[in-house]
Formats: C-alpha cells, structure tokens, sequence
C-alpha cells in the first residue's frame, strides 16, 4: 500500500495504491482491490488527531485491509504501508 498524504493537514495527497505480487492476479480481483483502496481511505477519515503519527496511520492501514482481505479470501496476505510526506 502506497499512499501520499500532505505534510501540514495529513489528508491524502496520492494513493492509496495496492500492489499485489502472488496475491491476487491484479486483472481478475480489479474489484476486491478497488473495495480495499476504499477501505484504506476510510480508516484513514476515523483517525482522529493521530494523522501525524506514522507508525499509528500504518497499523490502521495493515489492521483494517488485513481484516477485509482476509473475510473476502480467507489468505492472510503481507501488507507493507509506505506513507510519503508531501
């Protein structure tokens, strides 16, 4: 998960975006990975002053599309957030 955000507000900039080696074929799961994206941007709204906190953005990141991705597949794939600063 590759996400942009504004280095000031914390709202995304760029991103999220999902990229998937032996997950998923990216072409077939265009709709899994699209309600992911959604997801991702969703947990990032629920933040509540803790958009500045990395380390705490990254674990709602990987905590909530690990929960989704595992009811909608039932794998348990590894999810690496990257947030750059713009």
């Amino acid at each position: 998960v590759v996400l942009s955000v504004d280095k000031e507000t914390g709202k995304p900039i760029a991103g999220p975006d999902l990229i998937s080696r032996g997950f998923v074929y990216m072409r077939d799961s265009e709709e899994l990975l699209a309600d992911a994206r959604g997801r991702a941007l969703e947990s990032l709204a629920g933040l509540n002053g803790h958009a500045s906190d990395w380390v705490f953005v990254k674990d709602k990141i990987k905590h909530t599309l690990s929960e989704y991705l595992y009811d909608r597949t039932h794998r348990r794939p590894m999810i690496l957030p990257v947030v750059m600063e713009v």
